[in-house]
């Protein structure tokens, strides 16, 4: 029986009435003329690929990583899977407790598949039966194989119950220790729709058959399924042995009895497609990437799929350019890393070369291959022998293979290549995945790696040869994780399940009599995750305080027994003698080069931080007259969710967005002041200086520059479900308005991702949130030109309410704190910022205010102490004493601050204990600064990402309103209040940019 006749474009084949004898299966590859291959080689045989040496840390996103053959253990050769196609391979955590007699380690299941090629009796060789129907697959199976990851073994269980019929290109997942399978074709045509369970709970498994109530997505192969939200089994797509499907099909696993319920997502989702592949992330985001539509084209777009709090559900283009189409490969998800492997292009080509591994790095919103991060799509570049000369490149070189991922291993078993099935198992390893990793799963790793037998490396199951072991990074000294460590699976796999005995899961002895019970009901490995970090902090706990092992204080003892951060030097310390620490900055950075064309997108490079060469050149500010505006509060008859919302969709678009044709703004002062009133409500609620944990993103200053806000959205990940907001805070250091004229869409957007996810977007105040600056400096204009002088004076005497409200500084991991300006003269200890009372007016704060937003570092490290500013009177500059000091008092290790243009977008000061972060590129039209935000890793390490500016338009101001707009615009406010030189650049007399002059 023919079921995937869409593959076979000569004939129009009905698969109802086509018969078959035998047990085939059509994979759809219309494979034509192959060339005579080996026999499929055993694993042992195949080549190892060398390990290669990467002596330094990489910055920015880590390319795809390459793959080596695992030698497997077989007692007996039928523990082995053996050579087969078409199959699933699904990773099961651990069970029980380590080193309790009933544990049972972490494991690799793999259920069916096809065993054989239609016409051919083993499975090597060319396929006599090939022809133009495409290779058939025969010999489907139901057996179950499992790999022991600890005792790298590899046995063939036999679970009690009633298994599912034989079949290949089904799906399967993991539902904390049990196997989900539904769907796939085999002997007898398409399989029933049911869902079958391998409850691998207890030491001997077994099947169970789930009773799911109504009507579903019905018989179908080639489709995807998984997990999402620890909780909600989706279905998508496929094929009905008629057409390719772009159908959604949720269960819930909570709520019984078990119901199929049939979404219809918001958003431009995939069409109708087959043998794509879907993973979820643990935030609850499903990736699904490639197939084949139903023209019998491969694809090579990503969408992404997730749960609004209200209940929505909504598809989301996935960002960066895929490096090639395909189909039937495989993906799976490492922390926020989607790894895809091999596929097919159809005509008997597959994915080769380079891009047959890549990475959808959905942190950084690019896709990588085993060379590069990939900026155009490569497919058709290589011929089709081109990655035969690679070995490590040519064991990927397959398709419909499966794929699983254990921590941050990466497994692939099988496939077909040509007409040869495979039986290799190989195995890869993400070093990127210690920098998205939860704070949880970190301390799991912890926990893990305390207990490990000697000559185990901690996470890497023994995976790992002599020339691995010599480049891995050491660690730091402050015990912070690395870039690149692995993370080990939790350390307790207690994911149980119940089913009644009709249908039932056991869970230890525990029996339900009667009813359908749930598949599960949370996520074990958050739980255990979470109790590791606990556990691990407990056993650190000394008096009330966390007491880190010696290697980790990254401190030394002084007189007192106060402990002093040794990245702070000590009066009394060598000049030479400043030990590493636990921050550190990356010793290169990303850099993101504009095109001539203008577009946003362009080469991603990394340059050494010691190759900025105008590092150290910055640009002060004017400043200001008093002036207030009130005007009596509007009723307002919208719903306050509701604008966030349209905010969110008209705004965050970082490839997409334009600058306005018409000036007018698109929300009225109404909307405003909804959006004003929720984002006041959570501000309220938070404390002035905000305690924030990493991975984190920090933004200088925007200054209206919206276009650059969404570039570097758009080059470095958004704060979206398709983006990173899962996985990584973003922070901004204020100065959202003024100058640059889209200051409207740059707080308004900043307000509504406040809203939108409230614990992971993180605002702070700068000296232009503050009325009577904001009053001069193009805000109070843009809003009157934009809105009209009646809703205009309202919307930004409303807005300028709210500022009043922010947050004035944030600490992150207690060892960086990040503030708009400095200490200036007054401020010792963080707790002067903490007891700022909010809300609070430029004209009634302290001296700890104007500091806090004013003060800027000396020129150079070798001014210290406390000098005048040029910004005006009562305004200082602070020297690298001042920033040691201030650091030794708080047991911190870095500032970050903002004020300042500086040429790279980034500076260091202080021996680099200070940094100075500017996001706005070509500042005020004239500056011609590149911007950058600061990456904080998991791991401590901070990495500069840069984008330059734009060049200028080809067209004249004649020819483009637009262009003429922000030029007359522009223009005018420098004439008036023109910005002071670049950091580094003699001061001009009587510069009007300055306090002083105003």
């Amino acid at each position: 029986m023919d079921v995937d006749s869409s593959m076979v474009p000569e004939a129009d084949h009905d698969p109802a009435v086509q018969n078959q004898s035998t047990a085939a299966v059509d994979v759809g590859e219309q494979l034509g003329e192959q060339q005579p291959q080996a026999p499929a080689s055993p694993a042992a045989q195949q080549p190892q690929s060398p390990a290669s040496p990467q002596q330094t840390p990489v910055a920015g996103p880590r390319h795809a990583p390459t793959y080596s053959v695992v030698n497997a253990i077989l007692e007996k050769k039928e523990d082995g899977p053996g050579p087969r196609c078409g199959h699933t391979l699904t990773a099961v955590a651990a069970v029980g407790e380590e080193g309790s007699p009933g544990y049972i380690g972490p494991r690799l299941i793999l259920f069916g598949g096809a065993t054989a090629l239609e016409g051919n009796s083993a499975a090597s060789g060319t396929p006599s039966s090939a022809g133009s129907a495409g290779i058939r697959l025969a010999g489907a199976t139901a057996d179950v194989h499992c790999y022991d990851i600890l005792t790298n073994k590899w046995s063939r269980i036999t679970p009690f119950g009633e298994p599912p019929t034989p079949r290949a290109a089904h799906v399967a997942t993991a539902v904390g220790t049990m196997v989900v399978i539904q769907g796939g074709i085999g002997p007898a045509g398409l399989s029933a729709e049911d869902l079958h369970v391998l409850d691998l709970t207890q030491q001997r498994p077994r099947w169970h058959r789930v009773v799911v109530q109504g009507p579903g997505p019905g018989p179908r192969y080639g489709h995807v399924m998984a997990l999402v939200g620890q909780r909600y089994l989706m279905a998508i797509g496929g094929n009905d042995g008629k057409r390719p499907l772009a159908d959604v099909w949720a269960l819930d696993t909570a709520a019984k009895p078990y119901e199929w319920r049939k979404l219809e997502p918001e958003g431009e989702g995939p069409p109708p497609c087959m043998y794509a592949t879907a993973s979820a992330r643990s935030d609850g985001l499903l990736l699904l990437c490639g197939g084949r539509d139903a023209n019998s084209v491969p694809l090579a777009s990503a969408y992404g799929l997730a749960k609004h709090r209200d209940g929505r559900w909504e598809w989301a283009i996935a960002p960066g350019v895929s490096p090639s189409p395909r189909y039937q490969h495989a993906a799976v998800f490492v922390n926020a890393r989607l790894h895809v492997s091999g596929g097919a292009l159809g005509g008997g080509r597959m994915v080769e070369d380079s891009s047959s591994v890549a990475v959808l790095d959905t942190a950084a919103g690019v896709w990588c291959d085993t060379k590069s991060v990939v900026t155009s799509p490569r497919t058709g570049r290589y011929s089709a022998d081109a990655a035969g000369g690679d070995a490590a490149v040519e064991l990927t070189r397959r398709c419909r293979h499966a794929a699983a991922a254990v921590g941050d291993l990466i497994f692939i078993y099988g496939g077909l290549r040509g007409g040869v099935l495979l039986d290799d198992l190989l195995v890869a390893e993400d070093l990127a995945a210690a920098e998205t990793t939860s704070a949880a799963s970190h301390a799991a790793a912890a926990a893990a790696q305390s207990n490990l037998p000697p000559g185990r490396l901690p996470g890497r199951y023994g995976f790992i040869d002599d020339r691995t072991r010599q480049i891995m990074p050491e660690a730091a000294p402050d015990g912070a994780v690395v870039l690149g460590n692995p993370v080990a699976p939790p350390v307790n796999g207690d994911m149980y399940t119940d089913i009644s005995t009709e249908n039932a899961f056991l869970q230890g002895s525990r029996r339900l009599s009667k009813g359908v019970e749930y598949l599960v009901e949370a996520s074990a490995a958050e739980a255990e995750a979470i109790s590791a970090t606990l556990a691990a902090a407990k056993a650190r706990q000394v008096n009330g305080e966390i007491e880190l092992p010696d290697r980790d204080r990254g401190s030394e003892a002084t007189p007192s027994g106060k402990q002093i951060s040794t990245l702070i030097k000590p009066e009394n310390a060598g000049s030479n003698n400043i030990p590493s620490a636990g921050v550190r900055l990356h010793h290169r950075a990303v850099v993101v080069a504009a095109e001539t064309g203008g577009a946003l997108g362009g080469m991603v490079r990394q340059l050494s931080i010691d190759q900025f060469e105008n590092e150290g050149r910055r640009v002060s500010y004017g400043t200001p007259e008093s002036a207030t505006a009130a005007r009596k509060l509007l009723d307002r008859q919208m719903s306050i969710n509701s604008v966030p919302k349209k905010v969110i969709a008209h705004l965050l678009k970082p490839r997409g967005w334009k600058p306005p044709v018409r000036r007018q703004f698109f929300l009225d002062c109404n909307e405003i002041a909804d959006l004003c009133d929720s984002a006041e409500r959570i501000f309220s609620s938070e404390p002035s200086v905000l305690q924030l944990r990493a991975p984190i993103k920090i933004f200088g200053d925007l200054h209206g520059q919206f276009g650059d806000l969404m570039r570097l959205f758009d080059e470095y990940g958004s704060p979206s479900t398709a983006g990173d907001i899962a996985y990584i805070d973003y922070l901004f250091l204020g100065d959202y308005v003024d100058r640059g004229q889209h200051s409207l869409e740059t707080i308004s957007l900043l307000l509504a991702l406040k809203v939108e996810y409230a614990h992971n977007v993180h605002l702070i105040r700068g000296n232009h949130e503050a009325a009577d600056i904001n009053a001069l400096f193009g805000f109070r204009i843009e809003c009157i030109e934009r809105m009209g002088e009646r809703d205009g004076i309202w919307a930004w005497h409303r807005i300028n309410r709210l500022f009043n409200w922010l947050p004035l500084a944030a600490l992150i991991e207690k060892k960086i704190i990040c503030m708009h300006g400095g200490i200036g003269r007054s401020i010792n200890h963080v707790e002067q910022i903490e007891n700022l009372q909010r809300p609070i007016t430029m004209e009634a704060g302290s001296i700890v205010l104007m500091d806090l937003l004013w003060s800027d570092p000396t020129e150079n490290d070798s001014v210290e102490g406390l000098r005048p500013n040029a910004r005006g009177p009562g305004l200082v500059t602070f020297g690298p004493d001042r920033v040691m000091e201030f650091c030794n008092n708080n047991d911190l290790q870095l500032i970050v601050r903002a004020h300042e243009c500086v040429m790279d977008g980034f500076e260091r000061f202080a021996q680099g204990h200070l940094i100075t972060l500017f996001s706005a590129t070509n500042y005020c039209g004239t500056a011609n600064n590149a911007g950058a935000i600061l990456v904080l890793g998991r791991d401590l390490v901070v990495v500069p990402k840069l984008i330059h500016p734009l060049p200028p338009a080809i067209s004249s101001p004649e020819t483009s309103p637009e262009r003429h707009i922000e030029d007359t615009w522009m223009q005018e406010l420098n004439a008036n209040r023109p910005p002071t030189p670049t950091r580094g650049r003699p001061q001009v007399a009587n510069d009007r940019g300055s306090l002083a002059w105003i």
